[in-house]
C-alpha cells in the first residue's frame, strides 16, 4: 500500500512569504492526521529554534503519523532532529558531478564517506529512527553516482531513499527523463546487489508534470510520494495532497484516507498562508463542483454524473450551480429552491424575468451571488411585474 509524507510545514514553508507559527502548525499536523498521512514532515530544526520547538510539541501530540524532520548532512544538525524527538530523518546530499564539483568542490567517495558518517551516526543514537537519504536532484545526476550512494547510505543504516526530481525535470513523455524508469532502474539496481529499501519520490512541479510524474512513479510501484497542501514548496511547488489522493483512490489503492477531512485543511492553510486557493483548482477549488453552463445544469439536475466524474460527498462537499451569462431556466429554478423559495420556481414568467436580469447583470462583468444577489433581483422582477399590471386601462 503506497504511503503518503506530507511536507507542508517543510517544503511549504518554503513558499515565499508561508510561515505557520507552532500553534497553526500543531492544527495543521491534527488535521494530516486525521486525514491518514503516513508522515508528516515538520520541518529542519536547524533554520530556527521555533521550528524545533514545534517539531517537538507535535511530537508530544502523540499522533498515528511517523514525525519527521529534515537534515542537512551534517552530524550537529542530525543531532538536532534528533533532538526533537523526531521517529523519522531526512537527509539530502546531491551527488550529480555538476554538484559535487561546483558547489561541494569534493569528489564522489569523499561525499560517499560523509554520507555514511551522518547515517550511521543518526543509527547509533537511535536505533528504531527511520531514515530517509535523498541524493537531491536524483533524476539528473548519473545514475551509477545514485545506485553507489544509495548503497553506501543503506548499508549504513538508511531505510528509504527519494527520488528527488528537485528541478521539475521528469517527464513521462521521454524515456531519458522519466521518472518511472528511474524508480524501476533504482530498485532493480539495488535489488541486484541483495538491497530492498523504501523507494521515495519527491516531484516539483516546475513545469506543470507533478502529480503526472508522481502517479508516473506509483506506476512503476514507488513506495512513498511527496506532497504538500495546495501543492506548497520551492518555485512552483510540489504535488498536491489532495489531487494525489483523489487520482489514487481513483486508481484503486485502497481507501483509507479520510478524504472528508480535506475541506477544512485546505480552508486552514489558505486563510495562514494568505494564499488564496485558485477557483478553478481541482478537488478544493470553489468551482471544483459547480455547474455553470444551462446545458450542464440542465442535465446534472436529472444525475450529477452526467456532468461529474467524482462524487464530491466523498469529499465532504455538495456540488452547486452559478448564474449568470451561460445560464438557463433550470438554473435560475434551481437557485430559487436553494434560497428556500420554491413557490416561485414554477412561475415561468417570473423565471423567465429573472432569467434575463441575470444575464443583464452578468455582462457588466459582476459576479452574482445567489444567496446575497438572487432576493433583490427578485424583488426587482416582481415590483416591474406589478407596475406592468397597474398601466392596463
Amino acid at each position: 500500500m503506497i504511503k503518503i509524507l506530507d511536507s507542508t510545514l517543510r517544503e511549504g514553508e518554503q513558499t515565499p512569504g508561508v510561515y505557520f507559527s507552532p500553534e497553526k502548525k500543531l492544527v495543521i499536523a491534527r488535521l494530516l492526521d486525521e486525514i491518514g498521512v503516513d508522515v508528516i514532515e515538520v520541518g529542519n530544526p536547524s533554520v530556527d529554534n521555533e521550528i524545533a520547538w514545534a517539531i517537538q510539541q507535535i511530537v508530544k501530540e502523540g499522533l498515528k503519523a511517523k514525525i519527521g524532520a529534515h537534515s542537512l548532512c551534517k552530524i550537529d544538525a542530525v543531532k538536532k532532529a534528533i533532538d526533537c524527538g523526531v521517529d523519522f530523518l531526512g537527509v539530502f546530499f546531491s551527488v550529480s558531478q555538476k554538484r559535487l564539483k561546483q558547489d561541494y568542490n569534493i569528489c564522489l567517495s569523499a561525499a560517499i564517506e560523509k554520507i555514511v558518517e551522518v547515517i550511521e551516526y543518526a543509527k547509533t543514537q537511535k536505533p528504531d529512527l527511520l531514515i530517509r537519504y535523498t541524493p537531491e536532484d536524483t533524476v539528473r545526476s548519473s545514475m551509477e553516482n545514485v545506485v553507489q550512494a544509495a548503497t553506501a547510505a543503506i548499508k549504513a543504516g538508511a531505510d528509504i531513499v527519494s527520488i528527488a526530481d528537485t528541478t521539475g525535470y521528469t517527464t513521462p513523455f521521454d524515456p531519458s527523463r522519466s521518472i518511472y524508469v528511474q524508480v524501476k532502474t533504482l530498485k532493480e539496481e539495488l535489488a541486484n546487489q541483495g538491497l530492498y529499501p523504501q523507494i521515495e519520490v519527491h516531484c516539483h512541479n516546475d513545469k506543470g508534470l507533478a502529480l503526472t510524474n508522481a502517479l508516473d512513479a506509483y506506476r512503476a510501484g514507488v513506495d512513498m510520494i511527496d506532497t504538500a497542501v495546495m501543492g506548497l514548496g520551492e518555485r512552483a511547488g510540489i504535488v498536491d495532497l489532495a489531487e494525489l489522493l483523489v487520482n489514487l483512490v481513483d486508481m484503486g489503492e485502497a481507501k483509507k484516507w479520510q478524504l472528508h477531512f480535506l475541506r477544512d485543511l485546505y480552508d486552514f492553510v489558505s486563510k495562514y498562508a494568505h494564499i488564496v486557493i485558485p477557483p478553478n483548482r481541482p478537488i478544493t477549488g470553489k468551482n471544483a463542483f459547480t455547474h455553470y453552463a444551462g446545458v450542464h445544469v440542465k442535465a446534472v439536475v436529472k444525475d450529477e454524473s452526467l456532468y461529474q466524474s467524482l462524487d464530491p460527498q466523498t469529499l465532504g462537499m455538495k456540488s452547486g450551480i452559478a448564474l449568470g451569462m451561460q445560464s438557463g431556466s433550470t438554473a435560475v429554478e434551481q437557485a430559487l429552491i436553494h434560497i428556500g423559495r420554491q413557490d416561485l420556481a414554477q412561475n415561468k414568467d417570473l423565471v423567465s424575468k429573472i432569467l434575463q436580469a441575470v444575464k443583464e447583470m452578468a455582462k457588466r462583468g459582476t459576479p452574482i451571488d445567489i444567496q446575497e444577489d438572487l432576493p433583490s433581483i427578485i424583488d426587482r422582477c416582481q415590483i416591474q411585474g406589478s407596475e406592468k399590471l397597474l398601466d392596463i386601462p
